[in-house]
């Protein structure tokens, strides 16, 4: 449970879920509390809308939600200030709210509108011109609630976390790597290389959340006031690209373990236990980010050498070739990405 919660990808979605909580109850307590406003929900359903990721996210993507919630909040009293209240008036607003949903800015924020109408509609009373004004207040609140809390609560630069995610994915690449050495010593089956598969699905899960932490890198120095020296965010990006072809190669490996496990093939005793061996010290080194994994390729290049020389069924050579140039591309990609400056720092 802990290891789950430290993963930077975890963290990063845990201290969004916090930064919302925050600027929800602050927006909440300023506008009824304090200022005792009519719709005071409105402060803290926009300060929801408008927290994002990073300071820039919230500009961005927080401007449009705030032209949402003032556009439904406009809507809203124009609809109940021409056609009263009732049922009619209702669905004539959601209507068009659904409409203006489907264009434009507010394209992004798909049902904010509608929804926005409908809680003002079904929630007051009053149709004067100071409601529009308490409501429009109230949107406000939550705005400069949201942005203030984003900036205060870190809104943080993203780049290490991506770093940390990129270790986990080598951990988790490491750790398969070995898992498979030890499968074929005592023969892999169809459950095993299932399994194997799906692991290299989970990492490209795991990849996919460091893409987005990078992106976001990218984003979190814009109106940060805690802006450090800019990181180099291209390298990143290479170094998942790279970790990406890593995991297919493995991949790889696995479904050509998989079809000669179901032709019941038997390997050559020589070519079997001299690459399990090395696939097994590669996993350890590659979850190991002290491991000098370059050094392997030499074992790769005499394990290859080796076996030219040696009287193996020709049927066969296609499948250890296949797995030797594997294990090679594997171990020039991972020393790769161990090496990279981005990956270092």
């Amino acid at each position: 449970m802990m290891a789950w919660l430290r993963r930077p990808d975890v963290a990063s979605d845990l201290l969004q879920v916090v930064k919302s909580v925050v600027a929800a109850l602050v927006a909440w307590v300023l506008a009824d509390r304090v200022l005792q406003l009519e719709q005071a929900f409105l402060a803290p359903w926009t300060a929801l809308l408008t927290v994002h990721a990073t300071v820039y996210r919230t500009v961005s993507r927080g401007a449009q939600a705030v032209l949402a919630t003032t556009a439904g909040v406009t809507l809203a009293f124009v609809a109940v200030l021409l056609g009263g209240r009732g049922i009619l008036t209702l669905g004539i607003a959601l209507l068009v709210a659904m409409l203006f949903a489907r264009v434009g800015l507010l394209r992004d924020e798909g049902v904010t509108v509608a929804t926005t109408v409908l809680f003002v509609i079904t929630t007051s009373s009053s149709t004067g011109p100071g409601t529009l004004l308490d409501r429009l207040g109230a949107t406000g609140i939550g705005v400069v609630v949201a942005l203030v809390v984003n900036a205060a609560l870190a809104a943080p630069l993203r780049d290490a976390s991506a770093r940390r995610q990129i270790a986990d994915v080598d951990r988790g690449l490491g750790d398969l790597l070995t898992d498979m050495a030890e499968g074929i010593r005592e023969g892999a089956d169809d459950e095993r290389t299932g399994e194997w598969v799906e692991r290299t699905r989970a990492l490209d899960k795991r990849l996919e959340s460091a893409w987005r932490l990078v992106y976001e890198a990218d984003e979190s120095r814009w109106g940060n006031p805690r802006q450090r020296r800019r990181r180099d965010d291209q390298e990143l990006s290479r170094v998942l690209r790279r970790l990406e072809e890593g995991i297919a190669q493995v991949r790889g490996m696995v479904r050509l373990i998989h079809q000669s496990a179901e032709q019941a093939e038997d390997w050559d005793a020589i070519f079997r236990d001299t690459w399990t061996d090395l696939l097994a010290e590669l996993g350890r080194r590659v979850a190991d980010p002290e491991g000098d994994v370059i050094a392997l390729r030499e074992d790769v290049d005499a394990l290859a050498s080796r076996l030219s020389s040696a009287d193996l069924a020709d049927q066969r050579w296609p499948l250890y070739g296949a797995l030797i140039e594997m294990s090679r591309v594997v171990i020039d990609i991972v020393d790769d990405v161990a090496t990279s400056p981005a990956v270092r720092e």
